[in-house]
């Protein structure tokens, strides 16, 4: 007997989404995204003027309910410590099949400075 194994790949790439869109300017979680695929990376670029920095907890949970907002049960699977003159970016990559991701931001400085955080599936 044989089984057959489909990996789906999503949309290339996922930007988190913020309340001022694509990124955050100050300490925020992202809308949640249903995660399709257990190999995920993320990548998380603060930029602005002069020194910039910032902080990015990747959160994930299985509950449906944190998923679409009517519950709070995230966990913490890495956290992205940024800094740098100008800009900043650094990531990890993961296998973990959890059902549902966001992005939490905070620490943000800087002048004009916006953090943007990006999936890849």
């Amino acid at each position: 007997m044989s089984e057959n194994v489909y990996l789906k790949s999503g949309e290339q790439p996922r930007y988190f989404r913020f309340s001022a869109g694509n990124y955050a300017t100050g300490t925020e979680a992202s809308t949640a995204v249903y995660k399709e695929s257990p190999y995920s990376s993320f990548q998380a670029i603060a930029s602005g003027t002069g020194a910039v920095a910032a902080t990015v907890a990747i959160q994930v949970s299985n509950e449906e309910d944190t998923g679409i907002g009517t519950k709070s049960n995230w966990i913490t699977i890495g956290t992205i410590t940024l800094s740098g003159t100008t800009t900043a970016t650094d990531g990890f990559t993961t296998l973990a099949p959890w059902s549902f991701v966001r992005a939490s931001v905070s620490g943000v400085s800087g002048t004009g400075a916006k953090v943007e955080v990006i999936m890849g599936v």
